[in-house]
């Protein structure tokens, strides 16, 4: 193993290098064109074995990674934004042909204004496609998601494609020290790719059929089986992984000094490495705050969100999303966990981050110090409403 100063494109390219996929459909835009960049350079000078394949859109990306699929072969691609929407009508064919691609999603703004800075509303508008969505937290985590994505998304219980999803420009183009594995420890770690979801000549199958109102729901039901499937399997994966690179995972969640906190904040992505800081701070103020991560949004960490809040006072969750004309996503999700639960206790909505806008450590002290009123609410942060 051996340790590089990498940004969190360059890590996740570098894990995906690691997984020696097959076939690497690559169209740019930012901020996730270094992804694809660096693993041309990879394939370039031979450190990667693949056929890597100029498209000409993102929707042709994910068509490409589907034909090589049903193949039987590991495939990769990456996007953001614009291009993740324009790929929306092919996210439902994959996740329904059960296609286990891995794909990069570089967390950018949509338009209109147009914006190419970070929030999450790209791919928290995709939930329903059928994909399994996990969110890193930093780079190293990148790269390791990378590998296990694989993992996840490969097992023949799963067999579902998978969004990898990291903050754009915020994580995707912030440097930090990161352990790279060796090639040695990746094959052991990741088994080649086998599937019967392929077409082939000596075990001829329908592929990519229409399915009517007789057999529709058996088919809809398999997919929705494959996904809850997943808390299992990454179980299982972040096992394996922690005993082969010693470096462990907490599953759908990441629980940080909630055991006995009064207040809770709940969020995803990058922006826990500032409320994790916050949440130090205040418990050296004898305040009783914790941090609650959601690293995977599909499949829903239900169980997981209930069981770490139960015994709060009241709980936030900090989103980068807003479903407009309702609340944030995030939030809708939590509060379905927390009713089927039979938990009752106060939650609060605040909307930050939208178009890359700095969300300050003054901020989240903020929102420990509003939880102490213990009522509802859906917030804009740095939007005054008279």
């Amino acid at each position: 193993m051996a340790r590089q100063f990498l940004s969190g494109n360059e890590a996740f390219a570098y894990g995906v290098r690691l997984a020696r996929p097959h076939v690497i459909s690559a169209y740019p835009i930012t901020p996730q064109t270094i992804v694809v960049e660096k693993l041309s350079e990879f394939v370039e000078d031979g450190s990667l074995k693949s056929e890597f394949i100029h498209v000409e859109s993102e929707h042709s990306a994910l068509s490409c990674a589907m034909g090589a699929s049903s193949v039987g072969a590991r495939a990769f691609t990456a996007t953001s934004s614009q291009g993740l929407l324009y790929m929306a009508e092919c996210l439902p064919y994959a996740a329904g042909g059960r296609f286990p691609i891995v794909m990069m999603n570089a967390n950018r703004s949509t338009a209109l204004p147009w914006n190419i800075y970070g929030d999450q509303r790209d791919s928290l508008s995709q939930l329903d496609s059928g994909w399994i969505q996990a969110y890193a937290k930093d780079a190293q985590e990148a790269l390791d998601l990378a590998l296990m994505s694989f993992y996840i998304a490969e097992h023949k219980n799963v067999s579902t494609p998978f969004m990898a999803n990291l903050d754009g420009f915020v994580l995707t183009h912030t440097y930090e020290v990161v352990d790279v594995p060796t090639q040695e420890q990746a094959d052991e770690f990741l088994p080649q790719l086998k599937t019967e979801n392929k077409m082939s000549l000596s075990n001829p199958k329908n592929l990519g059929f229409s399915a009517g109102p007789d057999t529709n729901t058996f088919f809809k039901y398999k997919e929705h089986t494959g996904l809850l499937n997943v808390k299992e399997v990454v179980t299982e994966a972040e096992s394996r992984f922690e005993g082969i690179f010693g470096r462990h995972y907490s599953g759908l969640t990441e629980s940080y000094k909630t055991d006995d906190a009064d207040y809770i904040l709940i969020t995803l992505g990058s922006i826990s490495g500032l409320v994790r800081e916050i949440v130090d701070k205040l418990r050296e103020h004898g305040e009783k705050v914790g941090l609650l991560r959601i690293r995977y949004m599909r499949p829903f960490p239900n169980e997981e969100i209930a069981q770490a809040v139960k015994n709060a006072k009241s709980i936030a969750v900090l989103e980068k999303d807003i479903s407009f004309g309702n609340e944030g996503t995030v939030y809708t999700n939590v509060n379905s966990a927390l009713q089927k639960s039979g938990i009752s206790i106060p939650t609060s909505n605040y909307i930050g981050g939208l178009g890359g806008k700095n969300i300050s450590p003054q901020e989240i002290e903020n929102i420990f110090e509003e939880l102490k009123q213990e009522t509802s609410s859906v917030k804009f942060l740095g939007i005054e409403v008279r």
